[in-house]
């Protein structure tokens, strides 16, 4: 008898151990899925030591996080700051022209842009004009001939680069006379480049480097190719670069470099910076002249191109395509309407316009 109550007491002993190691491991377990779920009463029933801990550790990583320009997405998705902090009065315009477009091409753009640009923009033309020197200061006569041809295109060129290296300027940009130039975007775009760098920005008017024969001697000649940009969109050249092109283009030695390769001025400028010093041009999509479809630029872009144009292109009329504050009769270039969406404070813009 004592036998069985022996036997029954060990297997109730048994059983209990069985039921409370059962019972450890399912609270065990209750307690990982807690932790895994992270509910928010999980947070609220830790101790206070381990929130103390917590808030501890959070603290300091946002201030490193601060400390290392790391806080959040913000500020790896800012913008970047430019290389160099410049102003309009750095930059020198050179704006190419002839006597007989002084009424018809340059009141327009004296009317617009170089209405707020008189001081960064030099007029150089062929002839003596003094109604022109009464609105505008800076104009050259650089007694080159009036003929489109390369001779006289190189001419103005020369005057062109001569100038703007006495003014002691940080940038050279040369439009012509058909070119709305955007002061404002033209400079946000220049301060991305130190001027002490080889910078040569703008847009080429052909899908391939130019093929040209430099004459090296009398009796002796060899094949060059290389890019340039077109002088009726504009191009930039910094001031670090214009200094290293001396020697093929200060001084009346433009006109030789130019005979050389038998090609007009913009081309002229290519062969020196690329073919000759070897360094290569930036496109950019910014500048826009006639020989380019000219309605294929978004009226909703417009604010952020450095040069825009009018002509024709294909035997029809070539401007911007937009709704403005004239009609196309009164503003056939555009250009009066493209100045007021970007200076809706001018004084002859009409007010309320929906572009």
């Amino acid at each position: 008898m004592l036998k069985g109550c022996g036997r029954k007491l060990l297997l109730s002993l048994i059983g209990a151990m069985f039921t409370c190691l059962l019972v450890l491991v399912v609270d065990q377990q209750h307690r990982q899925l807690l932790q895994s779920s992270g509910d928010a009463g999980g947070a609220a029933r830790q101790s206070p030591e381990a929130a103390k801990g917590f808030t501890a550790y959070f603290s300091t990583l946002s201030r490193v996080r601060r400390e290392t320009g790391l806080q959040g997405g913000a500020a790896r998705d800012a913008p970047k700051p430019p290389a160099e902090e410049i102003s309009a009065r750095d930059v020198f315009v050179a704006l190419k022209t002839t006597k007989k477009f002084h009424g018809s091409r340059l009141d327009l753009l004296l009317h617009t842009w170089i209405s707020r640009n008189k001081e960064e923009t030099f007029i150089f033309t062929d002839g003596e004009d003094d109604e022109l020197k009464k609105k505008t200061g800076n104009v050259v006569n650089t007694n080159c001939s009036a003929a489109h041809s390369r001779q006289a295109l190189s001419c103005k060129m020369a005057v062109e680069y001569d100038k703007f290296i006495e003014s002691g300027r940080k940038w050279f940009c040369h439009v012509d006379d058909d070119n709305y130039v955007n002061m404002r975007t033209l400079v946000k775009l220049l301060s991305n480049y130190p001027h002490t760098q080889d910078i040569y920005i703008g847009k080429p008017s052909l899908d391939r480097p130019i093929q040209a024969t430099e004459r090296i001697s009398e009796n002796k000649v060899r094949p060059v190719h290389f890019w340039f940009a077109t002088g009726g969109a504009g191009f930039c050249i910094s001031r670090g670069l214009a200094l290293k092109m001396s020697p093929w283009a200060s001084g009346g030695h433009f006109m030789s470099t130019a005979e050389k390769i038998r090609l007009p001025d913009d081309c002229t400028i290519g062969y020196i910076i690329e073919s000759v010093l070897g360094v290569k041009l930036i496109r950019s999509n910014l500048f826009h002249s006639h020989l380019e479809n000219l309605q294929q630029v978004p009226k909703t872009e417009i604010h952020k191109q450095v040069t825009l144009s009018y002509g024709m292109f294909e035997n029809k009329r070539n401007s911007i395509l937009m709704k403005g504050a004239f009609s196309v009769e009164d503003d056939p270039s555009r250009f009066r309407s493209i100045h007021c969406l970007l200076y809706p404070d001018t004084p002859w813009c009409p007010p309320n316009i929906v572009y």
